[in-house]
Formats: structure tokens, sequence, C-alpha cells
């Protein structure tokens, strides 16, 4: 797909010194951002049965065992419900990173060849670069660099596109026809782009009310996933529980933002000392009675 490639073209030289060297996420309901974390672990986990782990050609991550997972069960109102963490006792975390500002060549690079599984929450006016740039991913190398090109080249590389919004509203300060408007607004961009809808929504700084439910219903979404920990730059964890420490089942959520290859490669070879495993979000869900 040559046109899917034109947007590297001009980040070639830029991505080979990427890889020589090696807003959105402060929550207004649910959970919030805690203490940045600056220590590093040591100690290593025993290694995961083989029978639960991915072949190199099968979807990327660390994949649920049987009876391994919790069910999240359906609310009594009918519509999607709200899912922070993976209920599961295994020591296996979810990468999400959420708006789609900075483009990096080297976070995608990282993504494809060592098959990382993560979810892409996208926002139209990032992915396009429309409008006012969020100051925190301003001074960035590759900002909207791609476009919708870039979404697509993640989504081959075996990471998942999901929703979030087209403007990155509060949702609460909306009617119910105008979240509507926002997140099948996006959903119908990623199936035009992407070629699959999304199926996962996540609102604005984690703020949602029953008409944010009721609209990502009729968008046809099967959940909203908030998270459990922040990503802050230079991949340090920002954590939502006292003892500062990742559980299992933890979902992270990072940001399209400036030193984006560097921050993730740091971030994942952290999470790695620590003994826990990259899990593939989708296959746990569906174990947990979801359909993703």
């Amino acid at each position: 797909m040559a046109s899917g490639r034109s947007w590297m073209a001009g980040a070639a030289v830029a991505l080979a010194v990427v890889t020589a060297s090696t807003g959105c996420g402060q929550k207004s309901t649910g959970a919030g951002g805690g203490a940045a974390d600056g220590r590093e672990s040591a100690a290593r986990a025993s290694s995961p049965a083989e029978s639960a782990s991915p072949s190199p050609s099968g979807p990327p991550g660390a994949l649920p065992g049987p009876g391994e997972v919790g069910r999240i069960p359906t609310p009594a109102d009918g519509l999607p419900p709200v899912i922070s963490s993976i209920p599961t006792k295994r020591k296996v975390v979810f990468l999400t990173i959420d708006d789609g500002w900075e483009q990096d060549p080297g976070f995608l690079a990282q993504v494809r060849e060592q098959r990382i599984p993560i979810a892409a929450f996208v926002t139209r006016d990032a992915v396009e670069a429309r409008g006012a740039t969020d100051p925190t991913a301003q001074g960035g190398r590759y900002l909207g660099a791609g476009k919708w090109d870039y979404v697509r080249d993640l989504r081959e590389a075996g990471a998942t596109i999901e929703d979030h919004t087209l403007t990155h509203p509060n949702m609460p300060t909306l009617g119910y026809e105008r979240q509507k408007a926002e997140i099948c607004g996006t959903a119908k961009l990623v199936r035009r782009h992407v070629g699959e809808a999304p199926r996962l929504f996540r609102p604005p700084f984690g703020s949602f009310n029953t008409l944010t439910r009721r609209a990502a219903k009729a968008c046809g979404m099967d959940a909203l996933l908030l998270w459990t920990a922040t990503v802050q730059p230079g991949g340090k964890i920002a954590y939502q529980v006292p003892d500062k420490k990742l559980r299992p089942g933890d979902v992270l959520l990072l940001h399209f933002r400036p030193n984006l290859s560097r921050d993730f490669r740091v971030l994942v070879r952290k999470i790695q000392r620590r003994g826990f495993e990259l899990g593939n979000l989708h296959a746990y869900l569906e174990a947990a009675g979801r359909r993703p």
C-alpha cells in the first residue's frame, strides 16, 4: 500500500536517529492519576506457561489461559459497562494510548517488530492535526505526520484502533445527540480509514454520564474503557493506589506525545523487569464475557 507508507518518507532520517538512540489522562470521574513512580524493581516473576503465550503468527501479547479471567457482568440497565481493569490474578497488564497527535515512526516500529499489544483510542482532531494542538503535544517532531495512514499502519502492525471522540470534549457537558455525534462520527472514520469499526470507547478525561453510555451503545460500543495508571514523560508510571505498584489486570494509559518512541521503550522494559507480561486486551475482554 504505497499511499499508506508515503508519510514515512520525510521521517526516514529522523527515524534512524530515534532508533539508534534508544491533558487527556486527567479524569474528572472514575479513577484518576497518582504520584509518578521513579523506582525500579529488579524482581522477576517465573516464566509464564507456554500454552498461554502467543505464536509469532497469532495475536500479539499474552493470551488468557482456561478459567483465568473473571467475568465482567452486563449492567442491569443494559448499557455498556465501564471497565478500569481486567479481572485476572496473572501478572499481566494492558497498554492503551490516546489521541493521535505525535505520529512517531519509532513507536510504530516497536509495535510492529516486537509484536507489542496496544489499543489506540483515536481522536479525529488529533489524528488530522486540526485546530489548536494539545499543549502537552506541542514541540513534537511528528505532529500529524501521517494522519490516517499512520493509524492504518498501526492497525496493520497489530494494534487495535478504538474510539476517543471527534473533538475531545468533556462529554457530560453535552446533550445526548451531540455525544452520539462525537462517538458515532469517530467510529465511522475509523471504519472508513482502517476497515474495521471500533468496539471500545474511552471518554475524554475519563468523564461520562448515563447519556454517554447510551450514546456509546447506539454507536456500537461494547464497553467504556478507563484506566488504572497513567504513563508520564520518561516512561514513569503514575499510580492510583497507595503502594504505587503494578497490579494484575492494570490498564495503563499513554498519549501520543513528544519522545514517544524513547518513553515507550523505557516503559516496556520497566514492566518486564517487574515480572509482568503485556496482555492482548481484546482476547482478555472476550474471555471476560465482553465482545470487543
